[in-house]
């Protein structure tokens, strides 16, 4: 499987509960929900109808894996394409922090969430070594740093908001490998918002101008 990245984002890069201010306070954050003046957006919405259609399994973070549990369960509309497949597809906690026991998901679909063992990094190349489409990730900012710093991940898709937060939690930040991007898909919906596709295209070279 591809390993892939779908988030929300700020023009100054930040990704840290675009849904609600509950999503994530962490650090004292008081943006939470900057993403809902910008809603309804056809052109999102077809967007994520459509990349979630490629989704063989997820990946996600504590903080992220209890937000998802705790609200899409309820949602059980069969014609809801984003639902059915985060209700019914595997999905895989990367934490060290939560016991086997207590990894479940609730509703119909009980059995399909797994916590990851052992060395991170050594479980999700072995996720990706696994047949299927795309392993997705969704929000998971921590886990994103350590799997962009091991080069894991295969595509990206940036949904970019035309505002500025000045603080929160940064898709990239320090510490990561510097890479050049190659753009593999760019529109602009209606409301401004830039949905690009994006590839990692190897080593940043650097010249004089």
């Amino acid at each position: 499987m591809k390993l892939t990245v779908q988030t929300f984002l700020t023009l100054d890069g930040v990704m840290q509960a675009p849904g609600g201010p509950e999503e994530d306070p962490s650090d004292d954050f008081t943006h939470g929900g900057w993403q809902a003046a910008f809603f309804p957006d056809a052109g999102v919405g077809e967007f994520v109808n459509e990349l979630t259609g490629h989704a063989s399994a997820f990946l996600y973070g504590h903080k992220t894996f209890d937000l998802f549990r705790g609200s899409w369960p309820d949602q059980t509309d069969p014609a809801n394409p984003i639902a059915t497949a985060i209700n019914s597809l595997p999905k895989y906690l990367a934490s060290r922090t939560v016991d086997e026991a207590d990894v479940s998901w609730r509703g119909e679909y009980p059995d399909t969430a797994h916590l990851l063992k052992g060395d991170v990094v050594a479980a999700v190349r072995a996720l990706k070594d696994e047949p299927g489409d795309e392993l997705q990730v969704w929000g998971s900012a921590n886990l994103l740093q350590t799997l962009m710093r091991h080069e894991l991940v295969d595509r990206f898709r940036l949904m970019t908001f035309p505002l500025v937060l000045g603080s929160g939690l940064r898709l990239f930040n320090n510490g990561i490998l510097p890479a050049t991007m190659r753009p593999v898909d760019i529109t602009v919906t209606e409301k401004g918002v830039v949905l690009g596709t994006y590839e990692p295209a190897g080593p940043v070279e650097h010249g004089r101008m």
